[in-house]
């Protein structure tokens, strides 16, 4: 019965749901990966349930007691002089799954010229956003399903410009102990501005995400299917690179069909040795590939890569990938077993 409600309300997500993709909305830095094992396998992966303190930012459902008194810190050079940090705490209140959990996302934009209508220079400006997330899981009683949520207050300065909104993330998780699967649905950052930029109310980076993984039996691996952007149908657009040029000089723009744009949603991952001191994470998602394609050159952008390091109380985590084409991004991130 619980496998075909899950198929029900994936079907009507899949189909009906609306929202945002790239550009169309405001505090597009709560969308950004967690943590550097993130990052490696893909981005959105929602169906980690382990000491990970890292994931709750991303499924609030994923809060347990193996998180207790775990302090991670992770930063990325983003692009340019872009720079971005999370940080994330669990704190166990008692045995009762009382598990509480803490985080912070954070962007900083860097330096910019300003200049006025007419070019003249104005002075430096600079930008930053920060999010403050409260998170609290519930496993429903003799059951294997987790449900979990996250309360956010958001606070974003563009040079003299400031805006502040509240958003909740919506998850629930199902444990399947016998196969060693995991199952993930999370509706992220429902929420709205209660002060805007210049009197204009604009809409949350709103997403829903759908996940399973499992650790195969007699092989050392865990493999991860994340279905993202599940809230619009259509995210995939034509470049105009890849355009047909007619008889009379003009272009066809390229024609994305049902295929290519449902493999949009889809991100793949594995972890090599997940349950080692050290391990590997490699991943594709279709989406970034088929945006950063170009003609005739493989740019290899829907890869990406990483490993973690168990010392103790200590681990360390690392991850590669592409965003954009001009330059590749590393994440580092530590985890403190407090």
């Amino acid at each position: 019965m619980l496998k075909k409600l899950t198929f029900l309300s994936l079907f009507f997500t899949f189909f009906t749901a609306y929202s945002q993709v790239g550009g169309e909305s405001v505090y597009r830095f709560l969308n950004l990966v967690s943590s550097p094992r993130q990052a490696a396998l893909g981005g959105k992966v929602i169906t980690f349930y382990d000491y990970d303190v890292n994931q709750p930012l991303y499924n609030p459902a994923s809060i347990n007691e193996e998180m207790n008194g775990r302090l991670a810190v992770n930063y990325a050079n983003y692009l340019g002089d872009v720079t971005y940090g999370t940080a994330s705490y669990a704190y166990t209140h008692d045995k009762h799954v009382n598990t509480f959990h803490g985080g912070i996302t954070y962007i900083n934009y860097g330096k910019f010229d300003g200049r006025d209508e007419q070019g003249n220079a104005t002075g430096e400006f600079t930008g930053s956003e920060i999010a403050l997330s409260l998170g609290y899981a519930y496993n429903v009683p003799y059951t294997d399903l987790h449900l979990g949520a996250n309360a956010k207050i958001i606070s974003s300065t563009l040079e003299s410009y400031q805006s502040f909104g509240i958003a909740t993330d919506l998850a629930a998780t199902y444990i399947d102990d016998k196969n060693d699967i995991n199952y993930a649905l999370v509706v992220r950052n429902f929420g709205t501005q209660f002060s805007t930029y210049s009197g204009t109310n604009e809409k949350l980076p709103l997403e829903v995400i759908a996940g399973i993984s499992q650790e195969l039996e007699n092989v050392p691996i865990r493999w991860h299917l994340t279905l993202e952007n599940l809230q619009k149908w259509n995210v995939a657009f034509s470049n105009p690179a890849r355009g047909e040029e007619t008889i009379d000089g003009g272009v066809n723009e390229e024609k994305v069909g049902f295929l290519g744009n449902a493999m949009r949603h889809v991100i793949f991952g594995a972890e090599i040795l997940p349950q080692k001191g050290i391990n590997f994470r490699l991943s594709y998602n279709f989406r970034r590939a088929a945006e950063l394609k170009l003609l005739e050159q493989r740019t290899f952008a829907g890869l990406s890569a990483g490993f973690g390091i168990r010392f103790r109380k200590f681990r360390f985590d690392y991850s590669y990938s592409r965003y954009t084409l001009a330059s590749n991004t590393s994440l580092f991130g530590l985890m403190i077993n407090l």
